[in-house]
This record gives C-alpha cells, sequence and structure tokens, in this order.
C-alpha cells in the first residue's frame, strides 16, 4: 500500500487549488436548505463550472485518487458540495460507468457530468430498508418495456430529479429463487406517466427526501443496467461507491468542525473541563484514522480496478458513529445553545442520527465485515 502521491498527483491539486481561489468568490449566495428547486438550480449551475474548467469526469473517469484529491481540496476551500447531484455523481453515475452499455453510458453520463440532468435513488420500500433483499415493487415484461408497480421510501431528491435508479423485482422469490436474485436495476424516467411523489419532512425540516408511488410505470427494457435479474450484483457496485468515497469530503469538513470546536471551547471557558478535552483529543484521532483508512480504501481500488471494496464497509461502520460522537461534543461545548435551530452544528447533530441507518445499517456493515473480512458463517 503506497499512500504518498505522485508528481502528478501534486499537480492536479495544485492546479484545483488555483482554480478554485479564483472562481469561489465570484459564487452567488446558496438558497434555502428549504428551497430545492432554487437548491437544484444552484448546484447544477456549479457542476456546469466544474464541466466547463476540466473537472466534471473526476467523480468515474478520473483515478480514485484524484478522485480523494479533488474531494479533499473542494471542501477545504468551502467549495459548493454536489447537493442535489449527489445520487448521479457518487452513486448512479459511476455505476452506469462501470456496468452500463457504451449507449447507456453515452446517453446519460454527460449529461449529469453537465449537471442538466439530476438523479434520485428508489431503493428502499417501507418494508425493505435494511433487508434491501426483500423489496417488492414489481416488473413484468410487455414487450419492450417493463411495467412497475410498487412504492419506495427515503427517495433521495426525488422532487426535483429527472431519473431515478431504481430497484424491481422481475422474479418472484421460490425454493429456485432467493431473494437476492430475481431483482434487476432499471433507470426510470421521472416523467413517466404513474409516478406520484410525495416529499417527507425531516427533522430539520427539509424535505430532501420523498415517498414515491409507482402505478403501473412503463420504463423501457433498454433502460436496464446490466442483465434481468442481475440487479443485485449491479446495486453491491452502487453501494460500494456509496459506501466507500461518497463520504470522503465529509471526513475533510468534520475534521474541520472539530478544529472550530475547539476554538469555541476556548473562547466560552469550556476548554478548561479536561474531560471536553479528552472527548476532542480521541475524536482527532478518530478522524485521522478514519482518513488514513479512506486513503487505503482508494489506493486498494486503484490497485484492483477503480470499484471500491468491503474496506467501505469498515469505513462505513466507524465513520457514522463517530460523526454523531463529534455532534454530541458540538452540543456539550455549545451548552444551552444547543438547542438553537439555527444554528448549523445543531442541524448537523440533528442529520447525524441518521448516519448510522442511511447508506446500509450499522448492523448490515458489521454482518459485511464478519461475512467477507473475517471469514465468520453467515447467519440464519
Amino acid at each position: 500500500m503506497d499512500l504518498t502521491y505522485t508528481d502528478e498527483e501534486e499537480a492536479f491539486r495544485a492546479g484545483l487549488r488555483e482554480w478554485l481561489t479564483a472562481v469561489l468568490p465570484k459564487l452567488p449566495a446558496k438558497p434555502s436548505p428549504h428551497d430545492w428547486p432554487g437548491r437544484r438550480a444552484y448546484d447544477t449551475a456549479w457542476q456546469r463550472m466544474l464541466y466547463d474548467a476540466g473537472y466534471g469526469e473526476v467523480h468515474w473517469d478520473a483515478s480514485p485518487t484524484q478522485r480523494l484529491i479533488f474531494l479533499e481540496e473542494t471542501e477545504k476551500a468551502g467549495a459548493p458540495y454536489v447537493g442535489a447531484n449527489f445520487v448521479g455523481l457518487l452513486h448512479a453515475g459511476p455505476t452506469i460507468a462501470s456496468e452500463g452499455t457504451p449507449a447507456q453510458r453515452e446517453r446519460w453520463l454527460p449529461p449529469v457530468l453537465r449537471g442538466d440532468e439530476v438523479w434520485c435513488q428508489g431503493f428502499s420500500e417501507p418494508d425493505a430498508g435494511s433487508d434491501l433483499a426483500s423489496l417488492r415493487t414489481r416488473a413484468w415484461r410487455d414487450g419492450d418495456h417493463y411495467v412497475v408497480s410498487g412504492s419506495k421510501i427515503w427517495t433521495s431528491h426525488a422532487e426535483v430529479a429527472d431519473w431515478c435508479e431504481l430497484l424491481v423485482r422481475t422474479a418472484p422469490v421460490s425454493e429456485t429463487v432467493p431473494k437476492h436474485r430475481g431483482i434487476t436495476w432499471l433507470a426510470m424516467p421521472m416523467d413517466a406517466p404513474g409516478i406520484t411523489v410525495r416529499p417527507l419532512r425531516t427533522l430539520a425540516g427539509s424535505t430532501e427526501f420523498a415517498e414515491m408511488f409507482l402505478d403501473e410505470v412503463r420504463i423501457p427494457v433498454a433502460n436496464r443496467v446490466g442483465d434481468e435479474n442481475d440487479g443485485w450484483r449491479v446495486t453491491m457496485v452502487t453501494l460500494s461507491y456509496e459506501r466507500g468515497t461518497a463520504f470522503v469530503g465529509e471526513v475533510v469538513a468534520c475534521r474541520r468542525v472539530l478544529g472550530e470546536l475547539a476554538r469555541e471551547a476556548r473562547a466560552n471557558g469550556r476548554w478548561d473541563d479536561p474531560a471536553l478535552r479528552r472527548r476532542l483529543g480521541r475524536l482527532s484521532a478518530e478522524f485521522a484514522g478514519l482518513w488514513r483508512l479512506t486513503q487505503w480504501n482508494v489506493s486498494e481500488a486503484q490497485r484492483t480496478g477503480g470499484v471500491p471494496g468491503v474496506g467501505g464497509s469498515v469505513f462505513k461502520l466507524r465513520y457514522s458513529h463517530a460523526r454523531q460522537e463529534l455532534y454530541d461534543a458540538a452540543a456539550e461545548v455549545l451548552g444551552a445553545g444547543a438547542l438553537d435551530l439555527g444554528h448549523e452544528w445543531t442541524l448537523d447533530r440533528l442529520s447525524s442520527l441518521s448516519y448510522t441507518i442511511a447508506a446500509g445499517t450499522s448492523q448490515i456493515q458489521q454482518n459485511i465485515v464478519a461475512e467477507r473480512i473475517l471469514g465468520l458463517p453467515k447467519g440464519r
């Protein structure tokens, strides 16, 4: 494992820093977190700027190390996050780049890179969240279309999306068809007849998630990524990106917040508490370790062809809990101010509660680590 950077990679970093220094002061103010049409316009405009500057393809056409550098430097500089583009750029796009046909890559990847089209994720269902393979949204063939009926929940950015990466059941579970088979990965146009989207309001009051109801929605067979009934394998590619490199920028952000917490504690007198200082010191070591694990995962992905491996589950498991611990510490530093919903750290604390559920619960990650890394037997 080599965690050093080449001269070419350091040149990429320097060029990116120079570009960010020039363009970031010219950006308009970010819209309200409750205005998702406005956020979509803001986020897609930023993506177009990246595309025009030659950084649009960094999420899947660049090497894993360049992708790591890009995410690190943009977060350090305070650049906009992918926002409404995150499913297309970090999940669906890399999956199509890895598993799609040449025609599919030509159709769907350039619009994502230019910021022309936004994707949402239709995986979870009311009765199939952690146990994703138990999904029941059904698709049956009718000529050159699939006809899809069912429901999805926690569909990220569904109300502003153009496309949905959708998991459907194309073969019923039976003695010969285990639940992990019989699943198919489809790209669904969000303007197709039969789709109803109902936004869901989070603890923080925003509506980045929605429930989605599908009533005999017709999706061309040409929109299938991978073979029919091979969607679980394709989904594992999607989830490996979601758990592997999608949180890189957030680790950098957490390390920045940790420094801000220490400064705030010194300013308001809470730094005199030795227990708090130990807590912040331990968190500093925790996030430094997570950053090294991220570098290892990226190095491993580069060695094995670009797709993150099961090390992403180790990262996701520990990062989810470390983020919650970070914002618990923030509440301790803020004192009564931790109840102020206008404070960014308060909103981040509410958001952190979802991290042990989103992108695969901690229990799922523990199973993956136990079975695929430690070689323990599967549970029954």
